[in-house]
């Protein structure tokens, strides 16, 4: 039995025959631009794909092959040496600038301002410290508390105060760190900046967040000194 066509398939038909025909034409106007396009694509992606490859691991590799003598000297203590190296192997800060798009490059800046902080020059702790930035929340929140220190030494209360809270309230997960570095914030409102009102607010927000902790059961002692009793 023959099949006729209906009126429906036709139309169909001829849509897809007037299609094929538009796509023909634009095919014919614009090749060149899409071969250039096209091309500029495979070229762009080939050239990322070669460069991960062949310069971006390596760099990776070598970074943190050159971090391992200065990470080793900062768990010795030998602030110099894991600062500046040893003739031989960089330190910190010559890993920090070299490799500067690396992990093991971002590490270093951190280390470098924790070096820094130990050797009392706050002003270039400060620097590496704010450069540095890490998906990993409990160093992040180190950072946020050792600017914090920094700021504080170098006589910068204000900028003191917002990092010590910034670290409080970074990872509140890590409920040591968290209870410390507010405990700093409110010490630092009362004793240093005058700021009785402020500190009376921490000192309270640690004992209600924190109340189990050693900063929780010290709060009362600092709370009874601004004139505050009883707090539950």
């Amino acid at each position: 039995m023959v099949h006729k066509k209906t009126h429906h398939e036709e139309a169909e038909k001829d849509k897809g025959i007037e299609f094929i025909k538009q796509l023909n034409e634009f095919w014919n106007k614009n090749s060149k631009t899409l071969l250039i396009v096209l091309g500029a694509l495979v070229v762009i992606v080939g050239g990322f794909l070669l460069y991960k490859e062949y310069i971006q691991k390596p760099n990776y590799q070598e970074a943190q092959d050159k971090s391992f003598k200065a990470e080793e000297y900062f768990r010795m203590d030998s602030v110099a040496l894991a600062l500046s190296g040893d003739g031989v192997n960089p330190g910190f800060i010559k890993i920090a600038d070299k490799y500067s798009g690396t992990p093991a490059g971002n590490m270093a800046q951190f280390y470098a301002g924790v070096c820094y902080l130990k050797l009392n020059q706050n002003d270039k702790a400060v620097k590496y410290l704010k450069d540095f930035s890490t998906d990993a929340k409990q160093i992040q929140q180190r950072a946020y508390k050792l600017l914090g220190d920094a700021y504080g030494d170098l006589g910068k209360g204000e900028e003191a105060l917002k990092y010590y809270k910034k670290a409080a309230y970074y990872n509140t997960e890590d409920k040591t760190s968290s209870a410390n570095a507010l405990f700093n914030a409110a010490f630092l409102a009362q004793k240093v900046l005058n700021k009785p009102d402020e500190a009376i607010k921490l000192y309270k927000e640690i004992k209600e967040k924190y109340g189990q902790t050693q900063q929780g059961f010290m709060a009362d002692q600092y709370l009874a000194q601004l004139g505050v009793y009883n707090v539950n």
